[in-house]
């Protein structure tokens, strides 16, 4: 088996782009876009909230100024974050080497060693954001505020709209599904972008409702395609804990990062000559953090919020 050696550095560059970006935006919800991205937070942005009332008059002559309009801010600041891992090459080595002969079910093939070792690494990163996007905590290393960590812990939720949650079970996965339906604000109905985000085990249940009452094909692998309750969008993210959900605009999550900042960098650093063993360092650096704008247009299932 001959030597392989790894000696990459991208900082700053677009292999560092690539790579962080596949770390960060592979997590399912931000790779189905299902929240708004912002992807060029070099270190902290506010975000206005516009909000009016009133506007509308009668006609005259004169210039009146009459209606209220309100501004308020939220700031989004993408908290620092690495990754620091020793591989070893003899762990990757047999499996790259069949794979890059062909013997492989892999639609795209790494087509460096080095590029396979990151790949494993990247989707492990992206497991770990789909976590924090939704209920991380950023006193936690490693980690940021999540939605659901920060509407937890604001006291303007509109108490209407924090629904009690149940374990979800398809006899009872409706009716639950049904009073996140009822809570959803007024000013919100037919927007485009209003999704009902539910845990993995809340769609699971729906679906085998939905496929117990002959509305779906579960016996012919039949794809469920936009899954709705009464006129709503259903949409699951993996980042959710079990028996919650949020209903919410796109429009309204923020993800934030900052992927095209040169002060990204993923560096592959083998040291093997330095210290005569096959270990390959891995570093990379970047940023990532969460927010949302008006309070008043999220409902929430499941969540205790300690403000409340």
């Amino acid at each position: 088996m001959p030597t392989v050696n790894v000696t990459s550095t991208y900082a700053g560059e677009f292999d560092a782009e690539k790579y962080i970006s596949a770390s960060l935006l592979s997590a399912p919800t931000l790779r189905k876009g299902l929240v708004t991205i912002k992807p060029n937070v070099k270190y902290r942005t506010t975000v206005k909230n516009y909000t009016s009332s009133g506007l509308l008059q009668d006609s005259t002559c004169d210039f009146n100024d009459q209606g209220t309009i309100s501004l308020t801010e939220r700031v989004l600041e993408p908290k620092n974050l690495q990754v620091n891992k020793i591989l070893c090459k003899d762990d990757f080595r047999e499996d790259w080497d069949a794979i890059s002969m062909g013997y492989s079910a892999y639609d795209n093939i790494p087509p460096s060693f080095q590029a396979f070792m990151l790949e494993h690494l990247v989707n492990q990163v992206a497991a770990e954001n789909e976590v924090a996007v939704w209920r991380g905590s950023t006193s936690t290393g490693g980690s940021f505020d999540g939605f659901v960590t920060q509407i937890a812990t604001d006291a303007d939720l509109p108490a209407a709209q924090e629904i009690a949650g149940a374990t979800i079970t398809p006899s009872n996965v409706i009716a639950e599904l049904q009073k996140i339906h009822q809570a959803i604000p007024n000013t919100l109905f037919g927007k485009e972008d209003l999704y009902i985000y539910v845990s993995q085990n809340i769609y699971r249940a729906y679906v085998q409702e939905l496929g117990n009452l002959g509305y779906i094909d579960k016996f012919n692998n039949q794809s469920f395609g936009e899954v709705v309750i009464d006129g709503f969008k259903v949409v699951m993210v993996n980042g959710l804990a079990d028996n919650t959900a949020v209903a919410a605009r796109k429009s309204n999550l923020w993800f934030g990062t900052g992927i095209y900042n040169d002060t990204n960098v993923v560096k592959l650093i083998d040291t093997s000559d330095t210290l005569g063993d096959e270990n390959v360092r891995v570093v990379m650096r970047m940023t990532a953090g969460t927010q949302y704008g008006h309070i008043s247009e999220i409902v929430t299932y499941g969540i205790t919020n300690s403000a409340n």
